[in-house]
């Protein structure tokens, strides 16, 4: 055959509707009168032999036997060996099972099977859906090109077939391939056809009218009423479905074949090495180039979401449409209905149905995420592994995964979408970004920070990078285990904290900062008051006296703005033992290190810097931006002054992130400089043929000048744990 069978699949959720006559009778119709070969499967799995009845066969054999064979032996099978012919109308009866304990054994493999072998050799196959959503049944409505709902002009009848047609468009079926067989359509007393046909959102295709006698007779002679009695109102009506199934092609959905595009060899090639830098790696063997994306979006795909996505915005107004993204009970329902409303617009759109239900359940979410959420950035957010997002514009979305960056194979329909994704996250929080507020930062709801930014700043379209809330709260073993710290350091680390030492963490952009001091708090006693203070909430304190504070930023209106400063000022009001900042990056620095002179010892927080020394710098820079009026001098004599201990993290060249250093700050030297002795150092010795980081930590010999307060405070640690190497 030179097409594929086109698949009708007959359904109804109450019994009674007449859906087992309507599939004989159709079937019997196109096989004797339009000549067509047409096969006839029962998935009536609750009433088993009511079709074999119907049609006078008693079968002996059924599919289901296949199941209890092993697959390599069922693939070769024939399916002729359970076809049986009903002579007077030429449609071949298919039995799936003889009784209905046998259901428990069928699969989808072997549904799709069943049918796939068959849409090669019919014209027509008719399935009898049965009466309950079950997945031997959306594994044949994963092959239908028609589903026809049979229902009867009761108000039970049409209301469980509307529901049935809902539960159809969420499983993402269009309305466009359901039509509506009434049956008894002229029964007395019975719903009218106008206000049965104002209930349902598609058409109603047939009418079939109430001859009871005719069709008792028919069944009670095992005879297909079209044969039995072929000039009756019921044979010509059915006659008269089969005549227009025939004539109308456009009511099937045909089915369109959409497959992943793997990255060629080619493509590879073509990739590889493009810039000095890539060269220049390659050529040495450290392998640093982006990983590329393994998967290619087809241009037909995005520019098929493009015109669903347009189709939305005009048939729902999804641009007036409120979304909270925060509002999960909301965007639960939204999604249903959404979802709904995507399916029947893709259908129209492509004038096909997309073959896969893997596939159209994909594109289905990856169009709901775009129109109700993130967009594609949805499954990377979903992705354990993804540390960091960062959207150039719509076709360039770069991701950090297990410390190492590559570019993702995800893409926006175009760069207004990205800005509604950006607008979808800051609405809520009463922000807004336009050309009078170019950048934006924000926090999502799961506490992932945001930063976002357009044009005309961004040049390319608007950028937007989100670094994901870490849900795991780390403990100092995993640290270890990750190979962060070794047990030496980990050890004096903890005893710094409880001895109240006040401590930096220092670090480049992702160098772990957050983590460390994360860990670094867990060593605080419970019972210690200690606040939090941050920009954006992402430490996870294990202890139950932990009071959060987070900075707010200027509203609509640009007022309103409470900083990190403003808040520490009245942290010192609130009794705190800890003050932890979650990092200085300005005025604070000054108030941090008032504070950590003046009682609040034990306090932490983070400072960007690239280097332990660096750190010194840095405050010394932080310090003089507040507009502090004071010499250099005094600054560095207040930092000598407070801080204990520099812990500077670092991610390396293979992505994995180390503590480097852990240095004491000894006090002010004669030369108006802040004296640092390292303690504990990373030494990185090479790399190895997988380009992983080979080195260890190591001590270096110097023992803090604090080290004989440890007894004091009860805590046995041996000087041997500060011993270097021998060289």
């Amino acid at each position: 055959m030179d097409t594929l069978a086109k698949t009708i699949v007959i359904f109804s959720t109450k019994g009674g509707t007449g859906r087992t006559f309507l599939a004989v009778n159709l079937a019997a119709a196109l096989a004797k009168n339009k000549n067509k070969k047409v096969a006839l499967l029962d998935f009536d799995f609750e009433a088993a032999s009511d079709m074999s009845r119907s049609l006078n066969i008693t079968p002996t054999i059924a599919v289901v036997e296949l199941a209890l064979m092993d697959k390599k032996e069922w693939a070769r099978q024939e399916l002729g060996n359970f076809i049986l012919k009903h002579e007077p109308s030429g449609v071949d009866f298919i039995p799936i099972i003889l009784k209905p304990s046998q259901a428990r054994y069928l699969d989808d493999a072997l549904i799709d099977k069943v049918i796939t072998d068959l849409k090669s050799k019919y014209d027509y196959i008719i399935i009898d859906g049965g009466r309950t959503f079950s997945d031997s049944l959306v594994s044949a409505l994963n092959h239908a090109n028609l589903v026809l709902f049979v229902t009867t002009p009761d108000i039970l009848a049409i209301y469980q077939s509307k529901w049935a047609m809902d539960i159809l468009q969420s499983l993402h079926f269009p309305l466009k391939m359901i039509r509506v067989v009434l049956n008894r359509s002229n029964s007395l007393g019975g719903v009218t056809f106008q206000e049965v046909k104002l209930v349902f959102p598609c058409d109603i295709i047939a009418r079939l009218p109430s001859e009871g006698r005719t069709v008792g007779f028919s069944l009670n002679r095992r005879m297909p009423v079209v044969l039995d009695s072929p000039r009756s109102k019921v044979s010509l009506a059915i006659k008269k479905l089969s005549d227009i199934l025939v004539a109308d092609s456009n009511l099937f959905m045909d089915y369109v074949y959409i497959k992943s595009l793997d990255l060629s060899e080619d493509v590879s090639k073509q990739l590889k090495g493009t810039d000095s830098q890539a060269k220049f790696l390659e050529k040495h063997g450290l392998k640093g180039k982006l990983k590329p994306s393994q998967v290619l979006i087809s241009e037909d795909i995005i520019s098929l979401k493009r015109r669903v996505h347009q189709r939305l915005i005009t048939e729902l107004d999804l641009k007036r449409m409120e979304i909270d993204i925060r509002d999960n009970e909301k965007m639960a329902e939204l999604r249903v209905k959404t979802g709904k409303a995507i399916a029947n617009a893709l259908a129209k759109e492509s004038g096909a149905l997309i073959s896969s239900a893997q596939m159209r359940e994909k594109l289905i979410r990856e169009l709901l995420d775009e129109a109700l959420g993130l967009g594609p950035l949805e499954d990377l957010m979903a992705d354990p592994a993804v540390t960091d997002i960062m959207v150039n514009n719509k076709d360039d979305i770069y991701v950090e995964r297990f410390g190492k960056l590559e570019k993702s194979n995800k893409k926006f329909i175009s760069n207004d979408q990205v800005k509604q994704v950006i607008e979808r996250i800051i609405a809520p929080l009463g922000r807004r970004i336009d050309e009078s507020v170019p950048m934006v930062d924000a926090r999502l709801s799961d506490g992932s920070r945001v930063n976002a930014i357009i044009p005309p700043l961004s040049l390319g379209g608007p950028m937007l990078t989100i670094r994901k809330f870490a849900r795991e709260r780390y403990e100092i073993s995993d640290l270890i285990k990750f190979g962060t710290v070794n047990p030496p350091m980990a050890d004096f680390i903890e005893a710094c904290v409880v001895m109240r030492k006040n401590i930096i963490v220092s670090g480049g952009t992702g160098s772990g900062k957050t983590t460390v001091l994360n860990v670094l708090s867990s060593f605080i006693p419970e019972d210690e008051r200690i606040i939090t203070i941050e920009d954006a909430a992402e430490l996870k304190l294990h202890q139950d006296h932990w009071a959060r504070l987070e900075s707010r930023a200027p509203n609509i209106e640009g007022k309103g703005a409470i900083s990190i400063r403003d808040l520490f000022r009245n942290t010192l009001r609130m009794r705190p033992d800890r003050i932890v900042i979650g990092e200085c990056r300005g005025g604070e620095s000054l108030d941090m290190l008032q504070a950590m002179n003046t009682g609040h010892d034990g306090s932490m927080t983070t400072v960007h810097a690239n280097s332990a020394q660096d750190v010194l710098a840095r405050l010394d820079s932080l310090i003089l931006m507040s507009g502090a009026e004071l010499p250099i001098r005094a600054i560095r004599e207040m930092i000598a002054s407070a801080v204990d201990v520099v812990v500077h993290s670092a991610r390396l060249s293979d992505g994995a992130r180390k503590i480097m250093a852990v240095s004491e700050i000894t006090g002010m030297g004669e030369d108006g400089h802040i004296d640092m002795e390292d303690i504990f150092i990373y030494k990185q010795t090479g790399l190895d043929e997988n380009c992983k980081v080979i080195g260890n930590f190591q001590a270096t010999g110097h023992i803090p000048s604090f080290y004989d307060d440890f007894k004091l405070h009860g805590i046995e640690l041996s000087k041997d744990l500060f011993k270097a190497p021998k060289a």
